[in-house]
Parts: C-alpha cells; structure tokens; sequence
C-alpha cells in the first residue's frame, strides 16, 4: 500500500483500485474480483456527490445574492471618530509678512476720534525694527520692549528699574495683578517707585483671564486718558509701560486689547503678531485668544452700531461731534415694540419654520469638511 490512499466518503471506506491491482497479497476479506470493486468505487462516489450537492448554491440563491444591497453604497464616516469633550478649534498665529531685509511688516492706521487727537500726530513707520526670532536673547525677557511708541510692555523688574524708566521717559506705570482673598502687596515695590519718580501709576486688579475682557474698555481708558493729558500739558507724547509679574500673558493681553480698540484693520491676529514681534516671549495661551476674539466681535459690533448712530443722525441733520466708535442712545430713533410669538396661529408656522432654516444656514454654511460622505463606486 506504498502507493496507495483511503479515501473515506459518507463514513464508507474505500481502497482505489490501483491499489487492490498492484498489491501482491491478497486478502479473503476483499473481493478479488477488480471490476466489482471499480464498479463500487465509482458508485460510492456518486452517491456521495449527490447526497452533499446542497452545499453549493445554486443558481436561486446567487440571483438572491444580487438583490442584497451593497454596503458601500451607504455613508461612511470622514475621519476618526473623538470621544473627548467638544472644544472649538485652535487659533493659530501666523508669522508676519517680511520684506527684503527679513523685518516683520505690520502697517497701523490710528482711529480718528476726537477725544484723542494725539494719535494723529504719531509716526508709524518703522515701526517693527528687527526680526524678533533672530534676534532676541533670553536676557531680554527682564527687559521691557515698545509696543507702539507710547507704549510699552514688560515685567515688574522693569518697571522697579529707575534708570530704565528715566532713560526712556516713562510717565505712567499700569499694573495687572492678580487678586487674591487677601490685599495684595506683590507690586508695591514697583508702585513706591513709581511715587519717587513723580510718576502716574494705576492698577488693574483681576482674579484670572476671565476678569480681562471687562477689563480692556477702562485699561484702554485709563491709558489714553494720561496720554491725552500729556499731550495738552506739554505738547509732546507720554508713555505708559504696562506690566504684570513676567510681563508675558495678562499684561500682554492688556496691549493687544489696546491696540484692537485704537487702530484701524486691527484684529485679533495681527495686534497678537505685533505684540510678538516687538517682544518674542509673549504667550498668548488658548484662553487669551479666545478673550481677544470676543473682544474683537465686541469691538465690531460697536462700531456698527455707532455707524448706524452717525448715518441715522446725518440724515436727521443733527451731529454730536463724536467719532470715536461710542454710542449715543439719545440719537437714536426709537424702537419699535417687539413683536410677541405666537404659536397657536397657523399662519407663523411657516415663519418660524424659515427662520430655523436661515439659522442651520448661518450655523452650517461654508463648512468643508462633512462628517460623513459617500464611498465611490
């Protein structure tokens, strides 16, 4: 049986024939006769193929196979799905546009108002004079920077710092500190400076970011209140150094804030890009631009208003002289009642059925990435 094999079908087994011819003993339990055991062979085969031929389908069920829908005709996921807690997107700080000299260009236009009049009288140009990533050394983190030319940005060291604040003729210290349960006394040091060298200091206490974005309208105030007072003294700028304890988040902060109120085609982005580009070790964390984004949709939507306001009483032929984005709400025509929803009346089901249309419209328009699109075929 060398060259033989058992082949075993429906529990039956049986011996080729090739094997019962060539073997050279015979047994009496095996019929000698080979013809018989072909024949059986072959017919156990048979038997056997057609009591398992409903293992193979047939042609019904592959034309029931057709009809099955495919499954990448439905809509797949995009992207991976996250099960972290929904946060909005980063905001991310582009670097500046720079010219032949590699120098950062970063154009201000100062608002035109006519309670400030002393922003019209200063130079902008040149304003950004270095590459602040080439060139800045750590040392210079205790050091303060200008911001625009009136103003400056630094830590508590540089504002305890007599021969900085002579040299660079400082005439006004702005403290942002934090507030604690207790009275704080971490920038006394700098505020007793501050009374030896006959110089104005104001102080802005606040219990963390939160606290900044009430806080940017009267820092702004108070900053351009003294230089307006300067100005009408003695005829020339003053300078105001803002500071906090590393001179680097809230006090930062304050700044950028400035700059978005005063200037024109200011954002958020590009007072943030200026800020860094005079002073390299400012950090602008997720929470301070988020506080400057708000501040900037604060800020635009008061300047719309106060357009509003001016065109409203340019047409009415009367003026107040005020153009400094505030609103005046005497000059405007009064409102007209809000109209009460009623939702028993049929005839507004349409009505509110198209306002929640314009609203996933505003909500959903423009988008580019969809959360579920169709695989191609």
């Amino acid at each position: 049986m060398q060259n033989g094999f058992f082949c075993a079908i429906d529990g039956i087994t049986c011996l080729p024939p090739t094997c019962i011819k060539g073997s050279s003993q015979s047994s009496p339990r095996i019929h000698r006769n080979y013809n018989y055991l072909s024949v059986f062979f072959h017919s156990t085969r048979a038997c056997a193929q057609q009591q398992f031929s409903h293992i193979a389908p047939d042609r019904d069920h592959a034309a029931m196979a057709n009809h099955e829908p495919n499954v990448l005709q439905y809509p797949h996921k995009a992207d991976i799905y996250s099960y972290r807690v929904p946060t909005p997107p980063r905001i991310v700080i582009p670097p500046p546009p720079l010219n032949a000299d590699a120098i950062p260009v970063i154009t201000l236009s100062a608002r035109r108002t006519s309670l400030y009049d002393f922003l019209s009288t200063v130079n902008y140009s040149n304003l950004v004079q270095e590459n602040a990533p080439l060139e800045w050394s750590y040392e210079r983190r205790r050091e303060a920077q200008n911001i625009l030319p009136f103003l400056a940005l630094g830590p508590m060291t540089a504002a305890k710092d007599e021969g900085y604040l002579r040299l660079n003729n400082v005439t006004m210290l702005l403290a942002v500190r934090q507030k604690h349960g207790f009275e704080s006394k971490l920038m006394n040091s700098a505020l007793r400076t501050a009374e030896k060298l006959n110089l104005a200091y104001e102080t802005v206490d606040l219990t963390g970011h939160q606290d900044l974005i009430r806080s940017f309208q009267n820092t702004t105030a108070m900053i351009n209140n003294h230089l307006s007072q300067v100005h009408q003294q003695t005829g020339q700028l003053g300078k105001v150094l803002v500071f906090c304890e590393s001179g680097n988040e809230r006090s930062a902060g304050v700044v950028a804030a400035y700059v978005m109120e005063t200037h024109e085609d200011v954002d958020y982005i590009k007072a943030m890009q200026l800020c860094q580009a005079q002073r390299f070790c400012v950090n602008f964390d997720d929470g301070m631009k988020r506080l400057l984004q708000g501040y900037w949709d604060i800020l635009c939507a008061r300047r719309a208003v106060a357009a509003q306001t001016t065109a409203a009483n340019g047409m009415n032929g009367t003026t107040n002289g005020n153009t400094n984005g505030e609103v005046v709400v005497s000059a405007a025509p009064p409102a007209r009642p809000k109209r009460t929803l009623e939702r028993d009346q049929p005839e507004d089901e349409g009505m509110e059925l198209d306002d929640e249309d314009q609203d996933d419209v505003e909500r959903f328009g423009g988008r580019r990435f969809a959360p579920f699109r169709d695989q191609p075929l």
